[in-house]
């Protein structure tokens, strides 16, 4: 994989987010490599909490980003807005990135899903730019996670330039926003305005991460 020419080029930066056993191999195995270890959670408090993994305790792993927000943990396990908060103030503490996942419930008009994803976005850093200049965005339509195709492109396009409107009013319009939600091969090129893909269930065949790696080259810069 380190011969691609996307990454050979420095036009991309992967990474991976195993589960919390697979960590220290994982941290092994990519030693040297260009890919990024990142966490699936974290907790949001350093200490003796049983069953939490503190993100000072990843780091010392070699985790250097961190995902948080999913739908799933917001869902089963109740994690709100505040949770959200707290973990991502912890994880950029730790000097991890947190990498922020939101996305509505429903399809909807595209202003109206940017209006909500960019609230859950302000939730998440309590209106703390600093904070927020840190984040990578996963843009995660929930409907559309686990679904037979991913969101449609105008869509995705629209809601992510919606978006970008409201961030560059605090100076943030570069900020990192990458597409999740039954992300494959093909829909990087057509969509507009995104920092990459974010690959779920596509990415467990190799062939297909290394497509869209490729796929990547082909982007203006």
């Amino acid at each position: 994989m380190d011969a691609r020419p996307a990454l050979m080029a420095g036009r991309v930066v992967p990474f991976v987010i195993p589960s919390f056993p697979m960590l220290p191999d994982a941290a092994r195995i990519l030693e040297g490599s260009p890919l990024i270890l990142g966490a699936q959670n974290c907790g949001w408090a350093e200490g003796p909490w049983t069953g939490e993994v503190s993100p000072s305790l990843l780091a010392e792993l070699g985790a250097r980003l961190v995902e948080i927000g999913h739908a799933e943990r917001r869902r089963h396990f109740a994690e709100d807005d505040a949770v959200v908060a707290l973990k991502v103030r912890a994880a950029v503490d730790a000097g991890l990135t947190p990498l922020l996942c939101v996305g509505e419930e429903a399809v909807a008009d595209p202003a109206v899903s940017a209006s909500f994803v960019f609230r859950q976005i302000l939730a998440a850093v309590r209106d703390d730019w600093t904070t927020a200049a840190r984040l990578v965005i996963a843009y995660e339509p929930v409907w559309a996670i686990g679904a037979a195709e991913p969101a449609g492109v105008a869509y995705v396009s629209d809601v992510v330039a919606h978006l970008r409107e409201s961030l560059a009013e605090h100076g943030l319009a570069g900020l990192p926003i990458i597409y999740g939600g039954s992300a494959k091969p093909g829909l990087l090129p057509e969509l507009r305005g995104v920092s990459g893909l974010f690959l779920g269930r596509f990415a467990h065949d190799p062939a297909n991460f290394g497509a869209v790696l490729d796929e990547a080259l082909s982007l203006p810069n």
